[in-house]
């Protein structure tokens, strides 16, 4: 009789978006030496509790040995085999205003699982420029790119009115996933395309928040 195949476990958001943090503090444990770690040791670091590190870690298999704990350099190795950061996955950036450019500029994107081999925009005065050593190109020639090079990720720098014809394009010439920094919401427009929304107003805000938070407190 035969059987059928278990299907792999969902991972819920909130735990793929704790290890990169994961993956941040193991790295400053390596660049200060330390090879080994107990959960309760990197909870007390990230502020978390042990049994949310052991649950959190188990979803991806067994990492840890009891009384031995984490050997550092393994964890951070195996998290980053996890998050993929071992591909290098061809990426595109869309819009090299100042946005675009801090982006391409502070990033170093190999280390992270993608290579940036093109940058496009359309305005006259920055097509041509160099950033990274790439010629910004004109987006009007970007379809013919994607069909000779294959880009699998985007990053959006561009006004939301821009976007959903740029994406329908890209998904349409293979784009798995968009690194969006648009205010145009692609979350439900696409099957089975990853996007990774980033609104640095969203962050600020969670800021005031809890500056206004603090304040409220004192005055009580």
């Amino acid at each position: 009789m035969a059987t059928t195949p278990s299907k792999k476990p969902t991972i819920s958001t909130s735990v793929i978006k704790r290890l990169p943090r994961y993956r941040r503090f193991l790295r400053d444990l390596r660049h200060d030496g330390i090879t080994r770690i107990s959960s309760k040791e990197l909870a007390h670091r990230m502020n978390l509790t042990a049994s949310q590190i052991r649950q959190d870690l188990n979803c991806f298999g067994g990492f840890g040995l009891q009384g031995y704990g984490y050997n550092v350099d393994d964890l951070y190795r195996e998290i980053g085999t996890i998050l993929g950061l071992d591909k290098c996955r061809p990426t595109i950036l869309l819009g090299a205003g100042n946005l675009g450019k801090a982006v391409a500029r502070q990033l170093d994107f190999q280390s992270i699982g993608f290579d940036l081999i093109g940058i496009f925009d359309k305005a006259p005065e920055i097509i041509g420029r160099e950033i990274r050593e790439i010629t910004v190109a004109d987006v009007a020639t970007l379809e013919d790119f994607c069909k000779e090079n294959h880009p699998e990720a985007a990053i959006l720098c561009v006004p939301r009115t821009q976007v959903p014809a740029l994406a329908d394009m890209l998904v349409e010439h293979g784009v798995k996933g968009f690194w969006n920094f648009s205010h145009c919401d692609l979350t439900n427009r696409y099957d089975n395309i990853a996007v990774e929304s980033v609104h640095l107003s969203d962050s600020l805000m969670t800021l005031s928040y809890h500056l206004n938070a603090q304040q409220d407190s004192k005055k009580k």
